[in-house]
């Protein structure tokens, strides 16, 4: 072997062109104007798109086994309780049958009402139903991934129900998946108002590890009227949730002596843990926008018709003409 090729440099990959601290300060520098990018103008948003359109096959295959173990865990129940729930359910089929008799009843009347008052019609949001595949891995925050994405129509910002009430809000739309923050995320905020007096305020969510999840309604003067039991609903003031819609019933009221605020708790009533199938409603400003009339037929409605901006100048023309008509002596009587 010749003593040259032991004398050559090291090749390039194992070349080290700046210190490591540098090449530390240099990475973290990068990563902070990463991370101020992506806030700002969401530059990673179809990268992250095309990431969870590939691995939801992967997904889907992963939780098989954890639904067929649920769903074999659920066959495994006992008669007893398979009778009692059915008859539960039987009990409680009659009563909201009986509630929606009286609801449709009350819907007509509140229809000729409104016909009679010629109020325009109760403006009707668009629902579709959804399955909550998993829940977010993150345990900073409080969300869970529905089944439906852009393909299904969903959209950012729109409200999640369940049978009970108000359960999130979608944050974040792929292509087949949505992510919804839950109602106790500490990053969500609901306007609300008590159904009891219409006083209005706002919700916030108050997730914790160390207590059960609460929602908290913040900045309320220590002179409003609010109880124990007082049930919180959607004001629609956002412009995002319909008004009227369950959040939360109070739970907690302590007047604290040195602030002005009360304390106020809420238990959510919709399922913060365990809900399998949702509805997403369309956002408010969007149904509206979507049921008025478009900018044309504004304008075609506004704007004079030919045919009747050619009969009033007709009409003027013979008024004109009738009054040169008009006798001298008459017209000298008419003036005063």
């Amino acid at each position: 072997m010749s003593l040259r090729t032991l004398e050559r440099d090291a090749p390039s990959l194992f070349k080290k062109s700046l210190p490591e601290p540098v090449q530390l300060v240099v990475f973290c520098v990068l990563a902070l104007v990463l991370m101020v990018a992506d806030a700002r103008l969401h530059i990673t948003n179809p990268v992250r798109q095309a990431i969870a359109t590939a691995l939801l096959p992967a997904q889907w295959a992963l939780l098989r086994p954890l639904r067929a173990l649920g769903d074999g865990l659920n066959y495994v129940e006992t008669v007893e309780a398979a009778q009692s729930a059915a008859q539960d359910a039987q009990r409680q089929l009659a009563a909201m049958g009986l509630q929606a008799r009286q609801a449709q009843e009350l819907e007509e009347e509140n229809r000729r009402l409104r016909e009679l008052l010629q109020l325009r019609p109760r403006l009707q949001v668009p629902a579709l139903a959804a399955e909550v595949v998993y829940e977010s891995p993150d345990n900073y925050t409080r969300r869970v991934i529905l089944d439906k994405g852009q393909v299904a129509g969903v959209l950012p910002g729109s409200p999640v129900v369940d049978e009970r009430g108000v359960l999130g809000q979608v944050v974040r739309v792929q292509p087949f998946t949505s992510e919804v923050r839950l109602l106790v995320d500490r990053d969500l905020a609901i306007p609300i108002a008590i159904e009891r007096t219409g006083v209005r305020g706002v919700v916030y969510g108050r997730a914790s590890n160390l207590s059960a999840d609460v929602v908290e309604l913040r900045y309320m003067p220590g002179d409003v009227d609010v109880q124990e039991g007082d049930m919180l609903t959607t004001s629609g003031i956002d412009g995002v949730y319909p008004a009227g819609l369950p959040v939360a019933r109070v739970a907690l009221v302590e007047r604290q002596g040195a602030t002005a605020f009360l304390r106020v708790e809420g238990q959510p009533l919709a399922r913060m843990q365990g809900a399998r199938h949702v509805m997403v409603l369309m956002p408010w400003q969007e149904a509206l926008a979507a049921q008025l009339p478009a900018a044309e037929e504004v304008r075609a409605l506004v704007a004079p018709q030919p045919e009747a901006t050619k009969k009033a100048r007709e009409d003027k023309s013979a008024q004109r003409r009738a009054g040169s008509r008009l006798p001298v002596h008459e017209s000298k009587e008419a003036a005063p």
